[in-house]
Order: structure tokens, then C-alpha cells, then sequence
């Protein structure tokens, strides 16, 4: 290698092992080496081979290489555009994982409409593949046939696969159907701190299941014997728990009442898919769910999830930072309004079309144009709430609003330890964030946005953030290994492209 691009690779594994909130010593324990060693690869003074490029790399679970495959993905983005035209928001990625989890329920054949070709489902369909589903994108609509075998080869696992990506735990409440004792992978994807599983377990533990984590995988064993007494109390009010409580509901003979459950948007396409296999939900939308389940699920089965309101809010974002003019269609309006509220208080105008159902006849939509607006800071401190609050996942988009707007901004991120902290990336950027503490950040606008060069952070909506101030930066800036951007959306840089946006995907390594 050259000095260049040792210089290079040395400063994307700097930026990589920052990001995951690794020190020197701590990357030197993990690769078996020593911190001064580290210290050298990352001023570009040692020679590297492929084999310690790809133990970097999973170390920091970031694309440094891919051997055999072309290296990490960029986006360079020239800056300080304006959006025009139409766009459609597509189906929603959480509810596609949920639902490729919940195929396993079923020994029949099931169709799903207008999938996310994203690299979080990707992922999913490596598992289910590994173990002996047979999958099928049908068309160029992405819609996807999945067909169970009659026996899970658990034992051939695709362990990589299912190591990128946190879905792999609602594997739990499918499997545990099907096997007395099995085994899954430490689950991974977005760095957002310690999110413990003890509430999934909490929430399983009811139907048999006890799980044991040893080094690197979870040790599952079923007890037939024990079955559901009395409610089901979630200890947390999460989306993925509430999910796999009903996937474990699903296939028991008898009737599950799941308590402080959470009504968001992809719980809600997961109940509706299985009502469509024959399982009854009461609750649909509310904190307490009545499940009266199936124990032979096979029938072939077609569904269409709905869409993302995330993926609605980022294109929102977009048309706000840079003071355009675009309509969204099929936003998913349900799952946003709490959004438009606190944005019309912030002076945000637009227009909102007739309401219409998507297409799994449930979800309700309507088609948002934006239009220019001068925003001030809201009068109290931004914060997420479970549905129907302000969207978790929805909070860092407002990061970059406020930076757009006049005043000053609290944002209290109280979900995840980590996340706020990938905002102040914006001051790289021009804006003015403060970090207060790991929850909390405040934020001075308006800002005179300025192009740079960024690693990409190692969570998927603070990622997408930087993206779009990458947009309002009038000049040219790179944000760097945007795999985490591809785990949620699909062919974001060509969509934003054609309302008028300049940003170009491209591998230097």
C-alpha cells in the first residue's frame, strides 16, 4: 500500500473506532495487539494486510473493506440546492423486519407487497435463507414470496448476518414453537448504547422460554409446561419487546392479555398480518392487546405493510433545511401528527391532502406539500413519547429543523445513552449544539451551513441528519461508510436526487 492510502485507511479507522466509543487500548485488546500498534495503523505508519483490514473492520462492525466485494460506500453532496416535485414515501422498514420474523409462524406461503430493499432486511432474508426459508423478490415492485420448510436447520445460521443486525431477537418468539432448545447470535446494528434484552426475555418467560447468554450467542430452552397465568406485563413499553410477546402469543392455543404494550406503527402491521393468518387481536392501537393464537398456522397469505412514517419525517426534514418545496405522498398521517403539530407551532406551513388507505386497507394516508416557512425554536424542550407521542425515532430530524430555525432549542433524547451525542456531528457542519449531557443537547439557530467531510455515525437516524445538513451546505461535502444509511433506506441519495438534490454515491478503497 501506498502512504497515501495507508494515511487514508488510517484516519477511517480512526473516525470508525471514535465513533463505536472504542480508546486505542480497548481496539488493541480486541484485535490481540498492542495500543501502540493501533497508534501507528492510525497515522498511516504501518503496513497492513487484509486479514488485520478485515478483523478492523468487524471489530468496529464498519466496512473499512470488504474482501472480495468493492470497498465502503460514500456520498459526496453538493450542497445548497433547492427540492421541487413529488415523492412517495415507502413501505416501512420496521414493520418489514417484524413481518419477515413473523413468516416463520407460518408452514404456508406468504406474500409480501412493496418491501424495503434495504440492508437491515437484506440481512433478515440471509438469516431465514441460512435456516431453510425459501425467499423470492417476485417483481421489480418488490414484492417477496416467502415459503418455511417443514424443519428449521437452525445449525446452519448464517452467524455473520445475523450478528449486523438487532432483529435477529424476535427470532425468539417464532422459534420457540417450533424447538425445546436453540441457540442465536449476540444481536447487533445501530450503536445506541446498552439496550439490554432482559425485557424481551421478561415478556417471553411466561410461555417456557429461559434464555442463557454465554460468549457470543443466546442458549434458548423451552418448557412445554409453562404457560401463560395471568396478563403479561411489559416492563418496557418497546416495539420490538411488544412484538415478540406476539409472535410468542401467536401459536398459543390459548388467550394471551399483553399489558403496556406498545401501539406504534409497525406493532400495529404486525397485529393486522396476523389477524390475516387467522390469529385474533383484539386492542389494535391501544396499550392492552387480547391474543387468541393458532398452533398450526398454514395458509398462504398476501400483505401489504404500511408506510414509513421515519422515512415521511426525513423527507419533511429535507424540504425545511433546505427551504423547499415538495409534496410527499402516501405519508402515513396517523404516526406524524404530533410531528406537524410541534412544526406548526415552530411556523412550519404546508398543505395536507384528503385522507386514503394504504394498502393494507388499515393504515390511513394523505399527501403533504410543503411550502417555505421561517421557523423559530418551540417554547419547551423537545422529547419522544411511545406512540402516540413524538416518535423516538423520529427526534434526532428535529435536531437539524432547529438548527434551521430562530432561537434556541432543548432536545432530551432520554431513550438511548448514546444517540444524542452523535448530534453534535452538526457543528462540523456550521450549527451550534451543545451537548448538556448524554441525553440532552441544545441547539442555537438559525445556522450558516458549511460543507466538510464527516465519517458517518454508527446510528441509523443521526446518520440520515448529517445527510440532509449535508444538503443545506452550500459547497461539497463527503460523509463516509453509509452502510448504516442503507440498513433503512432504500435508494435515499437517487429519491432525493430526483427533487433536485446533488449527491453522488462512491468507493475510494
Amino acid at each position: 500500500m501506498t502512504d497515501d492510502y495507508l494515511g487514508r485507511i488510517g484516519r477511517l479507522i480512526r473516525d470508525a473506532r471514535t465513533h463505536r466509543g472504542y480508546t486505542q487500548a480497548r481496539l488493541a485488546t480486541v484485535l490481540a495487539t498492542s495500543q501502540s500498534a493501533v497508534n501507528r495503523i492510525e497515522r498511516g505508519h504501518q503496513n497492513l494486510t487484509l486479514e488485520m483490514l478485515a478483523r478492523i473492520g468487524e471489530a468496529l462492525d464498519s466496512e473499512i473493506v470488504s474482501l472480495g466485494a468493492p470497498g465502503p460506500m460514500h456520498l459526496r453532496v453538493a450542497g445548497g440546492t433547492t427540492l421541487s416535485g413529488t415523492i412517495d414515501v415507502k413501505s416501512s422498514k420496521n414493520a418489514g423486519v417484524a413481518l419477515l420474523c413473523a413468516s416463520l409462524l407460518n408452514k404456508g406461503r406468504t406474500t409480501l407487497r412493496k418491501v424495503a430493499r434495504i440492508e437491515e432486511v437484506n440481512r433478515i432474508l440471509e438469516v431465514l435463507t441460512s435456516i431453510g426459508v425459501k425467499s423470492t423478490w417476485l417483481n421489480a415492485d418488490n414484492d417477496l414470496e416467502l415459503i418455511a420448510p417443514d424443519r428449521l436447520d437452525l445449525s446452519a445460521i448464517d452467524d455473520a448476518a445475523a450478528r449486523r443486525t438487532r432483529s435477529i431477537i424476535m427470532f425468539l418468539g417464532p422459534l420457540m414453537h417450533q424447538h425445546s432448545e436453540f441457540e442465536l447470535p449476540y444481536a447487533g446494528g445501530c450503536d445506541l448504547g446498552s439496550r439490554t434484552v432482559e425485557p424481551h426475555l421478561s415478556a417471553l418467560r411466561p410461555f417456557g422460554l429461559e434464555v442463557k447468554a454465554t460468549e457470543g450467542s443466546y442458549h434458548a430452552r423451552v418448557d412445554r409446561a409453562v404457560t401463560p397465568q395471568r396478563p403479561i406485563v411489559l416492563t418496557e413499553r418497546g416495539d420490538t419487546v411488544t412484538e415478540n410477546a406476539l409472535l410468542a402469543a401467536a401459536c398459543y392455543a390459548g388467550e394471551t392479555v399483553i399489558r403496556n404494550a406498545s401501539s406504534n406503527y409497525m406493532v400495529q402491521d404486525l397485529c393486522f398480518f396476523l389477524t390475516k393468518l387467522g390469529v385474533g387481536v383484539d386492542g389494535i392501537g391501544t396499550t392492552t392487546l387480547v391474543v387468541r393464537g393458532v398452533v398450526d398456522i398454514d395458509v398462504d397469505v398476501d400483505y401489504s405493510p404500511s408506510e414509513d412514517p421515519i422515512e415521511a419525517m426525513s423527507l419533511l426534514a429535507a424540504a425545511i433545511v433546505t427551504s423547499s418545496e415538495i409534496t410527499i405522498r402516501r405519508a402515513p398521517i396517523e404516526f406524524l401528527e404530533i410531528e406537524l403539530a410541534l412544526l406548526e407551532e415552530m411556523g412550519f406551513r404546508y398543505e395536507r391532502g384528503e385522507e386514503y388507505l394504504a394498502g393494507n386497507g388499515r393504515t390511513r394516508l394523505v399527501d403533504i406539500t410543503t411550502l417555505q416557512s421561517t421557523l423559530h425554536a418551540p417554547m419547551d424542550k423537545i422529547h419522544p413519547m411511545p406512540f402516540p407521542g413524538l416518535n423516538i425515532d423520529n427526534l434526532p430530524f428535529f435536531a437539524v429543523i432547529a438548527a434551521s430555525a430562530h432561537g434556541q432549542t432543548m432536545i432530551h433524547d432520554w431513550v438511548y445513552e448514546n444517540r444524542a451525542i452523535y448530534l453534535t456531528e452538526l457543528n462540523k457542519l456550521g450549527a451550534a449544539v451543545t451537548l448538556l449531557d448524554p441525553h440532552r443537547v441544545l441547539i442555537e439557530g438559525p445556522t450558516h451551513w458549511s460543507a466538510a467531510e464527516l465519517m458517518c455515525p454508527p446510528a441509523l437516524r443521526p446518520a440520515a441528519v448529517v445527510l440532509l445538513a449535508m444538503m443545506a451546505a452550500k459547497g461539497t461535502s463527503v460523509l463516509r461508510n453509509v452502510y448504516v444509511i442503507n440498513r433503512g433506506y432504500e435508494d435515499l441519495a437517487e429519491r432525493l436526487n430526483a427533487l433536485g438534490a446533488q449527491i453522488e454515491p462512491f468507493r475510494d478503497i
